[in-house]
């Protein structure tokens, strides 16, 4: 009762790997994702090379198995050996989810990630959240001074605030427009009279645009590593990162109450999970 022909035919039709990532994942994943490079990195760097001229049917899970601990085996980071696996199994579900033939079946599925247990928890307290803003009063980068408790108070990421502009903040309605986030999505950020006084003080040039940028270039910073990492030391916390204050300031935000759906939607996570 089967048709030998019609069988024949649709194994015609199951491209490569290599096919797949150019001519639906990569075109995919350009249009929404902002760290597309990052995947096209791995993909041709680890996983192309093992299994690009392979037929999507034709990668098996042992084969998956035997790439990511071998990654290991050869001194890369777990979370590295890790993201081989993560990337090929988002890229079989949209494989089934467009009916690419050869997808139905994911090869990832049971393959066991390594623990990673590199995750710093690093929070803020009120004595020293105020030792730190007052070292950045002196700091030689005298943007900083606005920068870091900006981050303290919006909770954003490093990267939103430094490219933001003066054309996204509704100072009348009390609200900031993030208009492209990392989850490839625009949110809406309220502005506290903290917030308010802040931006009041900022220093403005003719013709620039952005909010804090670099006074020498008035373009977005690239780097401000030095000084800040100048003012951590002097604050006495050479292990606080900048993205630490993020963390800060959504513990600042549970501490006073506010629920964790609010702290989801003001730091812009897509999952509760993640907040």
């Amino acid at each position: 009762g089967e048709d030998p022909s019609e069988e024949r035919k649709t194994k015609r039709t199951i491209p490569t790997l290599a096919e797949f990532t150019r001519d639906r994942y990569m075109p995919f994943v350009k249009g929404y994702k902002r760290s597309w490079d990052s995947d096209d990195s791995y993909l041709r760097n680890h996983i192309l090379p093992k299994f690009g001229a392979c037929h999507l049917d034709e990668i098996k899970q042992q084969a998956v198995i035997e790439l990511h601990h071998g990654m290991r085996a050869s001194g890369k980071a777990p979370a590295t050996a890790n993201r081989i696996v993560i990337l090929l199994r988002y890229m079989y579900n949209l494989g089934k989810k467009w009916s690419i033939p050869g997808s139905e079946s994911n090869p990832t599925i049971g393959v066991q990630l390594f623990e990673t247990n590199n995750a710093r928890e690093r929070y803020l307290s009120t004595e020293e959240t105020q030792r730190l803003v007052q070292v950045l009063q002196d700091s030689e980068n005298t943007q900083l001074k606005y920068i870091v408790p900006m981050l303290l108070l919006l909770g954003c990421r490093k990267r939103e605030l430094l490219d933001s502009k003066w054309q996204d903040f509704d100072l009348e309605r009390r609200s900031w427009r993030i208009p492209m986030t990392k989850s490839g999505k625009s949110r809406h950020v309220p502005l506290s009279e903290s917030v308010l006084n802040l931006l009041s003080q900022l220093p403005r040039w003719d013709g620039c645009p952005f909010v804090v940028p670099n006074p020498k270039t008035q373009l977005p910073y690239v780097s401000f590593f030095t000084a800040w990492d100048s003012a951590r030391q002097k604050a006495g916390m050479p292990e606080l990162r900048i993205h630490d204050l993020r963390h800060s300031a959504a513990s600042f935000l549970i501490n006073s109450n506010h629920s964790l759906y609010v702290v989801q939607k003001l730091l812009g996570h897509t999952q509760i999970k993640t907040t």
